[in-house]
């Protein structure tokens, strides 16, 4: 019960922002329907046809609005760096490797979610809260997480690149300014935890290289070798373990 209330959440939080981007502007006026414009006060409703188009783009983006506003691509890529370290292109299937990231972004972003759905989704569903304000509710706890694994380097960028100016604190940035500089720190921080992981096992294949030259077996490939001691390695020292605790420890608080 509690891992799908976690993923409610986050689906509702995504949502929710995701349809900040059309309905946001639009439902700041009072009377102003869900999907519409207003030009000097004056409100124009989309057609059913346009209405529909909308629903049903967000609907193509709400998997990747979620992804990306979460710790998925951190583990994924290192995740993925792992098994090339390991040289088990064909023995760890690329589901397993999403899968495990899944459930690995569900429990770090858990508590973000519950936010959500409390502060946010269910007030707006019991009418407590208009659109607006619940988009207002949403952002706020998932600005927080972003900006808490954002560098500063990369938000400064952003914000330049997206032609900011007089912007003194980060929560007053646009919230796809904040996005970019998260999913571009994300990258940066799963390309620093995957080459960690990666040294200790080219270190293993250098020296069993090493080893075969100097045997004069240069027809044997190193790999048939470095394969199964990087495993027995690996299970040794519980390596998902150790790699599941630093992937789960390098979220920093907000």
């Amino acid at each position: 019960m509690n891992m799908q209330r976690a993923v409610r959440s986050a689906a509702a939080g995504a949502a929710l922002l995701s349809l900040a981007w059309v309905a946001g502007p639009a439902s700041a006026a009072e009377g102003i329907p869900l999907f519409g414009t207003s030009t000097g006060g004056v409100a124009t409703e989309f057609t059913v046809k346009t209405q529909v188009l909308i629903i049903m783009t967000l609907l193509g983006l709400l998997p990747s609005l979620v992804l990306m506003m979460t710790s998925f691509t951190r583990f994924v890529i290192v995740l993925s760096l792992l098994r090339q370290a390991l040289g088990l292109q064909q023995g760890l299937p690329n589901r397993i490797i999403t899968g495990i990231a899944l459930i690995l972004t569900m429990l770090v972003m858990r508590p973000v979610g519950e936010q959500v759905w409390t502060d946010a989704f269910v007030p707006y569903d019991q009418d407590k809260l208009t659109l607006q304000q619940a988009l207002l509710a949403a952002d706020a706890p998932v600005s927080r997480f972003m900006l808490a694994q954002t560098s500063k380097t990369a938000l400064a960028q952003v914000s330049r690149l997206a032609g900011e100016k007089n912007i003194t604190r980060p929560e007053d940035h646009a919230f796809t300014v904040k996005l970019a500089a998260f999913v571009l720190s994300e990258l940066k921080t799963a390309f620093q935890i995957g080459c960690m992981l990666f040294i200790p096992f080219l270190v293993i294949d250098m020296v069993v290289s090493s080893v075969l030259m100097a045997m004069g077996m240069m027809m044997l490939s190193p790999l048939v070798i470095s394969l199964p001691m990087k495993l027995l390695l690996f299970v040794l020292v519980d390596g998902w373990t150790l790699t599941v605790n630093t992937l789960v420890t390098s979220i920093q608080a907000y």
